[in-house]
């Protein structure tokens, strides 16, 4: 493509940036970046503003906050003159009217190979099913859950298996970012044939919440190992010893055994798990 497309690029989270990171090195910058308000966080709940606004500001590329996706934000939207959307991992449901509005639709570039694993935490299921097959998909948006059709799609494989979360989704943005820019050319000339997903085969991923990290010990070692791994970013993992709240820091896998090997005790700094087990 001799000349970049003005887009606008939905995101709020580390996965967005990296995206974003991806997209600025092959010589796309989004026009105006969307993401969602700054929120509190952390014990003290200090105001703090989400990774794609922190990009935003040390690239000096226009932000848009809104709380709501309505008239007076789809006005804003117009104004900026974007022929194209894309979308990582926003967090919010982006109504019709909106996806309408620019020329060349808006793309998705969501962490499985749809329709498996829709919803919010795709990559996160993938370690916890122990899926090593998985990759990413490109989708132009409508407003149903990633529910829109596949302008392409490809597979990521992870060599050391099960990754962390993070190292999962990393690979998979990236190759999602590359392969975008790579269709777009196509996908502006009108060359590409949308694939409709089969929905009847569609699964669905839920929000995580914090109180999906309790280990049981009662299971299989290596399912646990498997969300130690999932949940090692957010929202960690962790189990209780004489009422107190043990976070894990590190752990490994080997010869069919779980070993925790750095944890956090309630109300005290990290150390290792044999010394902590040693003086209890």
């Amino acid at each position: 493509m001799k000349k970049p497309i003005n887009f606008a690029f939905f995101g709020t989270p580390d996965r967005a940036v990296w995206a974003l990171d991806t997209l600025h090195a092959l010589g796309f910058t989004p026009r105006v970046i969307i993401t969602q308000p700054d929120k509190p966080q952390g014990r003290k709940l200090i105001i703090t503003p989400p990774p794609a606004k922190v990009w935003a500001f040390e690239h000096n590329i226009p932000i848009l906050q809104p709380e709501k996706l309505d008239s007076e934000f789809a006005n804003k939207l117009i104004s900026a003159s974007c022929d194209l959307f894309i979308v990582v991992a926003y967090g919010k449901i982006i109504p019709q009217n909106i996806l309408d509005i620019p020329k060349y639709g808006a793309l998705n570039i969501h962490g499985s190979l749809l329709p498996k694993y829709r919803g919010a935490s795709p990559v996160e299921m993938a370690i916890l099913n122990d899926d090593k097959e998985t990759g990413v998909s490109i989708i132009l948006m409508d407003e149903k859950m990633d529910h829109g059709p596949i302008v392409t799609k490809d597979k990521v494989t992870i060599e050391n298996w099960p990754p962390t979360s993070d190292e999962l989704a990393k690979k998979i943005i990236q190759k999602g970012a590359e392969l975008l820019i790579n269709i777009l050319p196509k996908w502006i000339s009108g060359e590409i044939k949308l694939v409709e997903q089969d929905h009847s085969k569609a699964t669905f991923t839920k929000k995580i919440k914090k109180e999906d990290g309790l280990i049981n010990f009662n299971d299989e070692s290596y399912k646990n190992y498997l969300k130690i791994q999932a949940y090692k970013n957010w929202p960690g993992t962790y189990f209780f010893i004489n009422e107190k709240r043990i976070i894990i820091k590190s752990a490994d896998y080997k010869e069919n055994t779980l070993k925790i090997r750095r944890i956090i005790p309630e109300g005290k700094k990290e150390m290792d798990y044999e010394e902590f087990i040693k003086n209890q």
